[in-house]
């Protein structure tokens, strides 16, 4: 199929000399082409540009290409949502109700709430069930502009929980219109009958789920929680390299409720990311500028804990490429809205409008690997566009709380117009 996208008010392209994530100024260097428009053949992105010049450089595609009409609305890449826990049974209000009411994040953890409640409801929750849960969720994310997500496993704490979790998030992958990227998180939290043994439960998740997960294709990248009472840094240094060794590329989450030198141990081990950082030290934002890592950015949750927020502004002007995602998960940031998540880096994280763009489109795709092949609207990508009814794109931030989405395309094709979802295409 071929689709021509005419005349938008504005279309934020992404585009850059730039090889690899947007760093300092870059990333607010977003590249809009005024009355632009956007042309398609089958999954790939042909050209973009004023129409009268698709037109003479293209005759024979724009006569047969389908027209979408986006007088009016801007057009930018698809939103990559690179830190989720997409599969997960059960919901956690109570605990909302609980901090609302002065518990903190750790105390009710330690009460048996937090990830172990999750882990219990999802060890009870059968494979099929947590299929259809999820399968309603990636229809939210993909009403919401997502057309890219990262899923991590972490609510098992056992090989047979946390195959079934990547096992769901495989079937969506093959299933669902939004592309699923898969994370092991065996490291999420230490399973209760291991209290006191923690090296035990580390050499567990070395020696008997890493190399099932890489012998059965369920991951491309391994997560641990690096936090006081969770993984020491050494603890978390094995679980990493381990991964590697088995062709596993590194995440973490890091220095999220204490300082505890994950952001320097991402740097150190080569992280592609490190994730949440709302207090990682001034010396941990220097060693991951010079290293190149991905700050992955999760304002949701700071916002929903009622904690401070990381440091956005500061890693940016330090040289840190910056992505941010909702960490959408039932405990600390039960949101599927991406737009919601890029106001609040807007007002509570300092960034500009420019950036939390480029912070859910390219910087977001590199965090996931895949910055050559999505992320910005560029001659030879995968055609991941959403179509938005605003003017220009310093409206989404300022109607805020709102969805603009009217129509995404992925990979090529129309998934949902007008705001409404056209059931998916692919395979149940």
């Amino acid at each position: 199929m071929t689709i021509l996208i005419k005349n938008a008010n504005e279309v934020v392209t992404l585009k850059s000399t730039v090889q690899g994530p947007r760093i300092k100024e870059q990333m607010r260097q977003i590249a809009v082409v005024e009355k632009g428009s956007v042309l398609i053949e089958g999954n790939r992105i042909v050209a973009v540009g004023a129409y009268e010049q698709l037109e003479a450089d293209f005759p024979d595609l724009v006569r047969v290409a389908e027209v979408i009409d986006a007088s009016g609305k801007i057009v930018m890449p698809g939103l990559v949502d690179c830190h989720t826990h997409l599969v997960h049974g059960g919901t956690r209000e109570q605990e909302f109700n609980m901090r609302l009411n002065g518990s903190t994040y750790m105390e009710i953890m330690n009460a048996g709430g937090g990830i172990h409640a999750t882990t219990k409801r999802t060890r009870e929750t059968s494979f099929e069930d947590l299929y259809e849960k999820t399968m309603h969720h990636l229809d939210v994310f993909l009403k919401h502009g997502v057309t890219t997500v990262e899923a991590k496993s972490g609510y098992g704490l056992d090989w047979e929980t946390e195959k079934k979790q990547l096992e769901v998030a495989k079937k969506l992958q093959a299933t669902h219109d939004i592309d699923v990227v898969s994370t092991f998180m065996g490291a999420h939290a230490v399973p209760r009958d291991y209290k006191g043994r923690e090296d035990e439960f580390v050499d567990v998740v070395i020696h008997d789920m890493l190399p099932q997960v890489a012998k059965l294709e369920l991951a491309e990248f391994n997560d641990v929680f690096c936090e006081k009472g969770v993984f020491t840094p050494e603890q978390s240094q094995r679980i990493l390299e381990a991964g590697k060794a088995h062709g596993l590329t590194a995440k973490i989450h890091a220095d999220e409720i204490e300082p505890y030198k994950g952001a320097e141990l991402a740097a150190e081990v080569g992280a592609i990311s490190a994730e949440h950082l709302l207090v990682a030290s001034d010396e941990g934002i220097q060693k991951m500028a010079e290293a190149g890592t991905i700050a992955v950015l999760l304002p949701g949750t700071a916002f929903f804990l009622r904690a401070p927020f990381a440091r956005g502004r500061l890693m940016i002007d330090e040289g840190v490429p910056v992505a941010i995602s909702t960490d959408f998960n039932p405990g600390s940031s039960p949101t599927m809205s991406l737009p919601f998540i890029m106001n609040l880096a807007c007002m509570h994280m300092g960034m500009t409008l420019e950036e939390v763009l480029t912070a859910t489109t390219i910087n977001a795709a590199y965090a996931l690997n895949r910055g050559h092949q999505i992320g910005s609207l560029e001659t030879g990508k995968q055609a991941d566009i959403i179509i938005l009814d605003v003017a220009n794109y310093k409206q989404l931030q300022y109607f805020y709380g709102m969805n603009h989405t009217n129509t995404v395309i992925k990979d090529g094709r129309v998934v949902v117009q007008d705001g409404i979802l056209l059931k998916n295409q692919l395979v149940n």
